[in-house]
This record gives C-alpha cells, structure tokens and sequence, in this order.
C-alpha cells in the first residue's frame, strides 16, 4: 500500500489532465502552458494563450526570459508524440517546475475545449 500511495502522489505532481489544467487557468493560478511542438504545428493550431517551445530549442538561452518560480505544463500532439516528454525533461534540467498534460492537445479538443491559430494567437 505504501510502494502505491507513493506512486500515484508522483504521479499527479509531474502530471495533469486537461479538465485540471483549465481549471487551474480559470483560477488564474500562476501556469505558463508550452507548446513543445513544432512552429508549424503550433501555427495551425495551440491551446490559447500557449507559448511555442519547440522541445529541440530549449536551453539556458531560449528560456532565460522564463520564470522559474512558476509551473510549467508542457504539452505536444497526445499519445504517440513524446515531445511534450521531452520538453518536460529539458525544462526540468533548466531547472524549471513542470507538468506534462496528459492526451496532449488530441485530449484537451476531445474534452471538448477551445484551440487557436497563430492567427488568433495573441
């Protein structure tokens, strides 16, 4: 039992789902949510307000504008894609707080919430 509650409580402090994330935001609670996807992918479509970080871009430079006393949620496609994975780690060794958002953006659209293009992007 102890092996178990061990696990799940790391689990949702280096996860979180999609219902959470908006919810949090909603809050206004103090998230950057990034987009470690491509620039293409992110043009054609991102959850709103999200920066694009591509994960292979990510170092002390790209981020040094960041604030490291904030969470991160790092998102990619969904299952399949481990750029969000990636991203996460890369941040995590930059020193950043992060949280990979489970399903990706597949799973935040099936939840049935709002995307943007860099068209609408702000």
């Amino acid at each position: 039992m102890k092996g178990q509650l061990a696990y799940y409580s790391n689990k949702l402090e280096f996860e979180t789902d999609s219902w959470d994330l908006k919810t949090a935001l909603e809050k206004g609670e103090r998230i950057v949510v990034i987009d470690a996807r491509s620039v293409e992918s992110y043009r054609r479509e991102h959850l709103p307000g999200a920066i694009n970080l591509p994960h292979r871009t990510m170092t002390a430079d790209s981020t040094r504008h960041l604030d490291k006393e904030i969470l991160y949620v790092i998102y990619c496609d969904g299952v399949g894609c481990n750029a969000s994975t990636k991203g996460a780690l890369n941040m995590c060794r930059l020193g950043f707080r992060v949280r990979e958002l489970i399903g990706g953006i597949e799973w935040w659209k099936r939840d049935g919430y709002q995307t943007e293009s860099s068209s609408s992007a702000r």
